[in-house]
């Protein structure tokens, strides 16, 4: 049982309790990481003198955090979102706000994805000219890799 645990047994016997570190190597993050949520009101661990407890409530919170992180979600919306399951007015709410975060997010994401089909389109046409304009010009052109990397070759 380590210190963070023992403290923990008499404060709370009931919940788990984690220190910085063992929450970091829980989810491959440093604890500077999991100070920045703490300094942005995200995670509000308890305190048992300097040492910082953190349970299962704060567990969840971080698994929150880092998931909306990969999503793209700001910190500023996560934060609302934690903030709604601290509400004793039921789930329906919570849910409701998910609901539409969520749609807003990937509508967001569809939005992001047209832009990238129709550069990646335009980008496509810029190489076909290109290659047009070496060929003509007398330059062999070989495929070296599956990614279109190609090496050139003037023709003698």
């Amino acid at each position: 049982m380590t210190d963070v645990n023992k403290i923990e047994a008499r404060v709370r016997p009931y919940e788990s309790a984690y220190s910085i570190g063992e929450l970091a190597g829980m989810f491959g993050i440093t604890p500077r990481a999991i100070r920045f949520y703490e300094d942005r009101g995200l995670l509000s661990p308890r305190r048992v003198g300097k040492t910082r407890i953190f349970g299962d409530r704060e567990r969840v919170r971080l698994d929150f955090i880092l998931r909306g992180n990969r999503l793209g979600i700001t910190l500023a919306e996560i934060g609302k979102w934690l903030d709604l399951y601290d509400m004793d007015d039921g789930k329906r709410r919570q849910y409701e706000v998910l609901l539409q975060g969520s749609r807003q997010r990937i509508a967001e994401l569809e939005r992001q994805r047209e832009d990238i089909d129709e550069t990646l389109k335009e980008l496509r046409s810029i190489e076909a000219i290109a290659l047009q304009g070496l060929k003509d010009d007398g330059v062999a052109l070989h495929e070296s890799s599956a990614n279109s990397t190609q090496r050139v070759e003037r023709k003698s």
